[in-house]
């Protein structure tokens, strides 16, 4: 089995001023309702999901899991009567190259219908679509080519499917002409301390600044989504159902502490750098200590910060548990600014996301990593990511914009025992579990070697309390099975010492 469908994401949920959802390779989303009875969740004909509040948890990889879906019992909502059958959506991924790289065309277009259809059969709801800001918009005019994602769209809506779209400005979605810019000023990139670049990663510095071509990130962008909204506004509401806003690497609102050439933070067990070392970044802290009475503290970022090959906080003097910089007056400084500049930045990108799609009947929603501290608090590897002060704050600037929060990436949290098996287990709170994507269609997808498998995935799903563990995939190693048990069946006995870093 690939490894997507061995990874699986785990939440727990409380109330919250905004939504939070969960994707990644293989996971599970959640809306906040009352709370349900207790029973299996299937996926079933409900087409929207019904709008709440949760907040999300994590614990670290486990490697191939069991996955257990469950309600809780009780709740005002159950008693009269309402959401007892909690349909989960399910959405799939279309592949990244799903539109040629000129944007004019689908790649691959009897395949994608194929597919398309075959989604259909089995049951899945819809498919998420990745929109590349470099196909979109080839040169630094204000012309757009969308005519292949239209083809796209309009295949998902032949098929009866719905449609969840990213806009992707990260990365290799990175045009060629702002690529071209970073190239005669390599300071709009974001640095480490050793004054290495982050190649397509823009510094959240400058985000204001006409440094490309005469006009700014954040008008950039805004121009991007516009005509996005624009040029679709006849498949809002019907075809496409959520738009998902890009707000930094790997589409998530965080700074690329992880080191170069890796694929985003959920390969790295590090530490990592922080990533405040470009001009643009330094002028801002200087203002910051100035304004702070502390011009010392403005002259760079952390003398003594951790490197991306410190495994451990205490490799680090900024980050040791005794005697450590971050918990000096200096340290809880720098942290502040330092995730103030990445709210600052998601704040203004929502906001250009929110005037370009007003009055439009679509869901707007954002990535955040998941948290890796312990459950006591943000760990170090999430300060230097800019989550110091942990999820409350990015809550709050979310809901100021109605936005639903992805809670993006593939971890595992353990059942009890010391065996190699492990249960993933979504929310016994005041949630109920509403959409599972599956990230990404791929060359294999349907093969003989994986398609029976995903299949037999999508069934325990829909019929969990049916499943039994001999009918399900077992992992492309041969070893532990994929396993959709009932609440009742694996839910931890100690529930409430088992969650963690809920928020």
């Amino acid at each position: 089995m690939e490894a997507a469908l061995t990874q699986q994401a785990a939440a727990t949920a409380t109330a919250t001023p905004t939504r939070w959802r969960c994707v990644g390779d293989a996971s599970l989303a959640s809306h906040g309702q009352g709370q349900q009875r207790a029973g299996a969740v299937r996926l079933g004909a409900a087409r929207r999901a019904v709008s709440g509040a949760v907040r999300a948890s994590s614990s670290r990889h486990l490697g191939p899991v069991r996955a257990l879906v469950s309600e809780a019992a009780g709740g005002e909502r159950a008693a009269e009567g309402e959401g007892m059958d909690t349909a989960v959506r399910l959405f799939v991924g279309l592949p990244a190259d799903a539109v040629v790289s000129d944007g004019r065309g689908v790649g691959r277009p009897r395949a994608v219908s194929a597919a398309l259809r075959a989604l259909k059969l089995l049951g899945v709801d819809g498919v998420e679509l990745p929109v590349s800001w470099a196909v979109a918009q080839p040169g630094p005019g204000g012309w757009f080519e969308w005519a292949g994602y239209r083809a796209v769209a309009a295949m998902v809506r032949d098929a009866g499917l719905d449609l969840r779209v990213s806009l992707r400005t990260d990365g290799d979605a990175l045009p060629g002409w702002v690529a071209d810019a970073a190239a005669a000023d390599p300071d709009v990139l974001f640095t480490d301390r050793s004054g290495h670049r982050r190649m397509g990663c823009l510094s959240f510095a400058v985000d204001e600044l006409p440094v490309l071509v005469g006009k700014s990130p954040l008008q950039a962008y805004e121009a991007f989504f516009r005509s996005f909204a624009e040029e679709f506004d006849d498949l809002f509401g019907s075809t496409i159902t959520d738009v998902t806003i890009s707000l930094g690497p790997n589409g998530e609102l965080q700074y690329p502490s992880y080191p170069p050439g890796n694929q985003g933070s959920r390969g790295f067990d590090g530490v990592g750098e922080f990533q405040c070392y470009d001009k643009y970044m330094l002028a801002r802290l200087k203002r910051h200590a100035e304004s702070s009475g502390q011009p010392l503290w403005g002259l760079s970022g952390p003398h003594d910060g951790p490197r991306y090959d410190d495994e451990s906080p205490e490799s680090s003097a900024f980050f040791r548990e005794l005697g450590g910089s971050w918990k000096s007056a200096y340290g809880e400084f720098f942290l502040s600014w330092y995730t103030g500049e990445l709210l600052a930045h998601g704040d203004r990108v929502l906001a250009a996301a929110s005037s370009a799609f007003r009055g439009k009947p679509v869901e707007l929603s954002a990535k955040v990593p998941l948290l890796r501290g312990p459950g006591t608090g943000p760990s170090p590897a999430d300060a230097t990511a800019g989550f110091h002060g942990g999820y409350g704050p990015v809550a709050e600037m979310f809901a100021r914009h109605g936005c639903a929060v992805i809670a993006a990436g593939v971890v595992a949290r353990g059942s009890d025992g010391d065996g190699p098996t492990r249960v993933v287990w979504l929310s016994a709170g005041r949630t109920r579990p509403c959409q599972f994507t599956y990230q990404r269609m791929g060359a294999e997808f349907f093969s003989p070697g994986h398609w029976p498998l995903f299949v037999q995935f999508v069934r325990a799903l829909e019929c969990p309390e049916e499943a039994h563990e001999d009918d399900l995939p077992a992992s492309a190693d041969g070893g532990e099975r994929l396993t959709v048990p009932s609440a009742a069946a694996a839910a931890p006995k100690d529930q409430a010492t088992r969650e963690v870093q809920t928020v």
